[in-house]
Formats: C-alpha cells, sequence, structure tokens
C-alpha cells in the first residue's frame, strides 16, 4: 500500500471519528430542541410517527415565560450566578498569585482536595448554619454555596497561568517605579486576561446549572432556574414539551456565551501548558 493511500485512509478514518463523535454529542440535543417545539401528545406517541413528523407549536415556550413565570427564575439565576463568580474571582485571583509566585505547592493541593470532596457533604453543615443564621431562602445563603465550588475552580485554573508569566515582567515593572500590587493589577491580570474567561466561564455555567445546593438553600422568592425545571415533573405526569422547551431556554444563554468566547476559552485553557 502507498503513503497517498495510507494518508488518504487515514484522513477518511478521522473525519469518520469525528462525524461519529459529533452525532453522539448533538442528537440529544436535537432531540430536546425538536421536543420543544413539538405537543405533548406527539412527545408521548413516537412509535406513531417519525422523529420530523409533528406539527410545530410556539405553545411550549409560550407556557413557560407566561404559566411558570421563568423570567423570574432567570432573574434569580442571574443575580446568583455573576455574584457568585465576581466575588470568586476576588478572592480567588489573588490566591493563585500567590501561590504561583511563592511556590505553595501544599495550599494548591488543599484547593485541589476542597475541590475533590463531593458537594453532597456540605448540604447538611450549609443547611444548618443558614437556617440559625436566618438566611434559608436568600440570595447570600445560594452566593456562598456557589463559590465554595467555583473558588476552586478559578483558583486551579489560574495558578498555571499566573506561573507562565515570567518573573522578569514584574521585576522590570518594580524598577520603573511600580509595586507588587501594581505589578499583580497592571502586568500579571492583564496577560492572563484569557485564563480569567475561562475560569469565569467554567464557574458561571457550575451556578447556573447547580441543583444540588439550589434545591435545599431556595425558597419562594429564591428559585432559580434548575430547580423550576423541576416543576414540569409531577407524580403521575411529565410535562415533556415545558420541560425541554425550558431546557432548551436555560441552555441557549451558555451556548451562546460560550461561542462568543471560544478563542480566549481555547487560549485561556492552554496559556499554562508551556511557561514563558
Amino acid at each position: 500500500m502507498s503513503k497517498k493511500t495510507k494518508d488518504i485512509l487515514k484522513s477518511v478514518g478521522t473525519h469518520v471519528l469525528i462525524y461519529a463523535v459529533l452525532l453522539i454529542t448533538l442528537f440529544p440535543i436535537l432531540w430536546m430542541v425538536l421536543a420543544s417545539i413539538e405537543p405533548q401528545q406527539s412527545i408521548i406517541n413516537q412509535n406513531a410517527h417519525g422523529l420530523l413528523e409533528f406539527d410545530a407549536t410556539l405553545r411550549n415556550y409560550i407556557s413557560i415565560f407566561t404559566e411558570y413565570d421563568f423570567l423570574k427564575y432567570t432573574k434569580n439565576s442571574l443575580i446568583v450566578a455573576f455574584i457568585a463568580v465576581a466575588l470568586s474571582l476576588v478572592i480567588g485571583l489573588p490566591c493563585a498569585y500567590a501561590i504561583a509566585r511563592f511556590k505553595m505547592r501544599k495550599s494548591s493541593v488543599i484547593v485541589l482536595l476542597v475541590r475533590m470532596i463531593p458537594g453532597i457533604s456540605f448540604l447538611l453543615p450549609w443547611f444548618s448554619i443558614f437556617s440559625q443564621l436566618g438566611l434559608r431562602n436568600t440570595y447570600t445563603a445560594l452566593i456562598l454555596s456557589h463559590m465554595l465550588v467555583a473558588l476552586p475552580y478559578i483558583v486551579w485554573i489560574m495558578i498555571p497561568n499566573f506561573e507562565s508569566i515570567p518573573v522578569d515582567l514584574e521585576e522590570a515593572a518594580c524598577i520603573d517605579g511600580t509595586n507588587r500590587y501594581g505589578a499583580f493589577f497592571r502586568i500579571a491580570l492583564r496577560l492572563t486576561t484569557p485564563g480569567m474567561i475561562t475560569a469565569s466561564l467554567l464557574a458561571f455555567i457550575f451556578s447556573w446549572n447547580n441543583f444540588m445546593f439550589s434545591i435545599v438553600l431556595t425558597g419562594r422568592n429564591t428559585v432559580t432556574l434548575p430547580v423550576a425545571i423541576y416543576d414540569f415533573v409531577s407524580y403521575a405526569y411529565v410535562d415533556w414539551g415545558g420541560l425541554m422547551a425550558a431546557s432548551c431556554a436555560i441552555t441557549l444563554p451558555i451556548v451562546v456565551l460560550a461561542l462568543l468566547l471560544q478563542k480566549y476559552i481555547i487560549s485561556g485553557l492552554t496559556a499554562g501548558a508551556v511557561k514563558g
């Protein structure tokens, strides 16, 4: 077999594999989108028609915003996610910088261990503490609980990003008259912007999709989107159309945000791979 033939077969095999993985990945999303514009009866009786044979309707989308007050739940999720990520950045960036610059390996291991602990193990302590403090059904309880995971995310991702910045750049800035804080804000943060965007997006996605903490700590006024989806499921009935429409409404902002920030995400994830 000639080298050219081998290259052609290799290229064909690679493309087949890529398209197969893509199909497996996108099929659930395709089904979700189709089900969101499909009447409930058609979803239940899938065997009576093909996947694409149904009368499309926007009733499911209209229902989630008129009958289920999804705008309120969206507002709650945005408030919790943005504040949790912002506070995690304020605390996590200096922490990651200190660990990277002063070689605090034990501290980095502790951060990793905190991230590895199952979140469900914190539910009972959080519930007990916030109940005694009168903070249940408040944004404060949700924000603090979401920071429990968002903060280690940000610290762990930013450590290699700060390590990839040559110390000589900060030393040169100090010689020119700035101090350690000035070097951090003017040099380190500016050069690690892709990493910050990546860490922020991952932390935001976690908070946006979090169900476990939210279902325990939310109340009537602080219900977030993942908890609101649970309203479509009852003991004897599942509103599949509304459930899929709500899932699409929750997924779309994250997909759009990821596509807009795609180039920053890629560079942010690989920034610490090679030290400068």
